[in-house]
């Protein structure tokens, strides 16, 4: 993963995983930058080296008046891993510089804000920087690792540690994994005294100052984790400074999305500058939207059903434009917006419905059909295929409608019938 803070988390990450070996769109939920989870953190008790952030030029030269530091980290905030070996639309090499230079900070904002930046993590065109973060250098003596996470595997959180930080965590449990040490924690009792003190010292901080500083970190990065819904709160490198600090460098947050309704002030933070507008738009109606590079617009209920659907447009022959769940509670204005978010894709040639009624009634679905294809004047060929709940009404409402759709009595059947709508 990339040093972001926050990524979105579906229950399908298979799907996703899918997904994106066929589409050039990653998906992420809450995404916040570094600098954002730098704040949380902060604000946590946990230690962090002073930053400050820059998105005005003209105001940047005051700022950095106000900041001093004996060397000086300047970094591009962009939802993008591999921003050090990046390179800007003018020219300019690195979204990751370091200087004790107080000058060379400024001419490298101004080389980074309002440039667009481009990694092996980004399109050919790149992210504008609307930001950039600058921080003190921190001189380490040691890296280390730490990281609390919600576990299926255990049924509740797990703390994993590690005195080989700094690096790929998944390398170091591959050749070395006596260097892994994992521990179940009890989500209400946390992590007691003994299980820090334990872990503090398998990570090296045996001094009793350091030893002290660290399980204090330790601790309050529990606090985080448990207030903020975390599923995942991961420091990578959790250091030792040659001053004998312990600070949390870099880190990553991925959160509940079931938690939304208590951490809104979190999730107001997200920036949706990058992402796809109709991605933004789907999330406002509760529709999980992600674009492709095909011309068949998919309408499903499921990422089961619509990985399936998908396959078997391409098993036709056909490419697929986009996967867009409405989910199991949908409603006639969730269609009606999902027909609208699907045609404002021009590539898109025909829409394909199949959906399979359980929770969802198959009738409501017929219904928001029906009345988008009126009020948006639809002109795309539509093949739908319905199934479940209510099947036989929701396939009186679409014959009564005195609409041009093509029915489906099977998916094979939907898929070919969108394939050959399009093919001249």
């Amino acid at each position: 993963m990339s040093r972001l803070f926050g990524r979105k988390i579906f229950d399908t990450s298979n799907v996703l995983k899918k997904i994106s070996q066929t589409s050039v769109t990653s998906v992420r939920n809450l995404n916040l930058l570094e600098y954002q989870s730098k704040v949380l953190l902060k604000d946590s008790g946990i230690s962090v080296q002073n930053f400050c952030i820059i998105d005005d030029l003209n105001k940047a030269k005051s700022t950095l008046e106000n900041f001093h530091a004996d060397e000086y980290v300047v970094k591009a905030q962009v939802l993008a891993g591999g921003r050090g070996k990046g390179w800007f639309d003018n020219g300019f090499k690195g979204g990751v510089h370091l200087t004790k230079d107080p000058n060379a900070v400024l001419d490298t904002i101004k080389n980074m804000l309002g440039h667009r930046l481009v990694t092996k993590q980004t399109s050919k065109d790149g992210i504008l920087v609307h930001k950039v973060m600058v921080a003190e250098s921190v001189d380490i003596a040691r890296e280390t690792y730490l990281c609390i996470l919600m576990d299926r595997q255990y049924n509740g959180p797990v703390l994993i540690a590690s005195p080989s930080g700094g690096v790929d965590i998944e390398s170091v449990a591959k050749k070395t994994p006596e260097l892994i040490k994992t521990l179940p924690l009890d989500i209400y009792s946390g992590i007691s005294d003994d299980t820090a003190k334990e872990i503090v010292n398998f990570l090296g901080f045996n001094e009793k100052d350091l030893e002290e500083k660290a399980i204090k970190e330790l601790k309050n990065l529990w606090k985080l984790f448990v207030d903020i819904d975390a599923l995942q709160l991961e420091i990578n490198p959790f250091v030792e400074t040659k001053d004998k600090q312990v600070i949390a460098v870099d880190a990553k947050i991925s959160f509940d999305d079931n938690a939304q309704f208590r951490q809104q002030d979190i999730f107001s933070m997200e920036d949706n500058s990058e992402k796809d507008p109709r991605e933004v738009e789907a999330s406002k109606y509760n529709l999980n939207y992600i674009g492709m590079d095909g011309n068949i617009g998919c309408l499903v209920n499921g990422a089961g059903l619509a990985m399936a659907t998908m396959d078997i447009i391409k098993l036709n022959g056909g490419t697929p434009a986009n996967f867009l769940d409405v989910g199991g509670s949908v409603k006639e204005e969730q269609v009606y917006q999902a027909f609208r978010i699907l045609l404002e894709d021009s590539k898109v040639k025909a829409i394909l419905v199949n959906v399979f009624g359980g929770i969802v009634n198959c009738a409501t679905v017929a219904k928001g059909i029906v009345a988008a294809a009126k009020k948006l004047g639809l002109k795309l060929p539509l093949i739908v295929r319905l199934e479940g709940t209510n099947v036989a009404e929701a396939r009186k409402i679409l014959a009564d409608s005195g609409l041009p759709i093509l029915t489906a009595n099977n998916l094979d059947e939907a898929a070919k019938k969108a394939v050959a709508s399009i093919k001249p």
